[in-house]
């Protein structure tokens, strides 16, 4: 949801990229759903599977909840933890939540990265 939402909002000027360390096989059917009634179709997207060089080469890494000691990549690389649950198993109600949250960290992200001169945010 947020690679979506970030790459919607911003454009060409930027881009995200959204890995795991343990990718699910297929996207979530609920947050399908619920992104379509955002009107966005992450239907054709795919899990990825988190690497070293996708994180070496990204301006920020963002986790969404990294409750995987085992697994969270933390202390290889500097991050930002957002603590957002996870969708799976949640009923629509709450899925409809987390996405919410998750477009109004990215907005913000947005604003923050904009303020910075990271990149510029043409406004009507």
């Amino acid at each position: 949801m947020a690679e979506t939402f970030f790459n919607h909002l911003v454009g060409e000027k930027a881009s995200a990229s959204s890995a795991g360390t343990q990718p699910a096989s297929k996207i979530n059917p609920t947050v399908v759903q619920v992104m379509r009634e955002a009107s966005l179709d992450i239907s054709h997207q795919k899990p990825k599977l988190l690497t070293l060089e996708m994180m070496e080469n990204a301006d920020r890494v963002i986790t969404m909840g990294c409750g995987l000691e085992d697994t969270c990549p933390a202390g290889i690389i500097p991050m930002e933890d957002w603590g957002i649950e996870d969708p799976e198993g949640k009923p629509v109600d709450e899925v409809k939540k987390i996405r919410d949250i998750i477009r109004i960290k990215v907005a913000t992200l947005i604003k923050e990265l904009d303020t910075e001169g990271s990149f510029r945010i043409e406004r009507g």
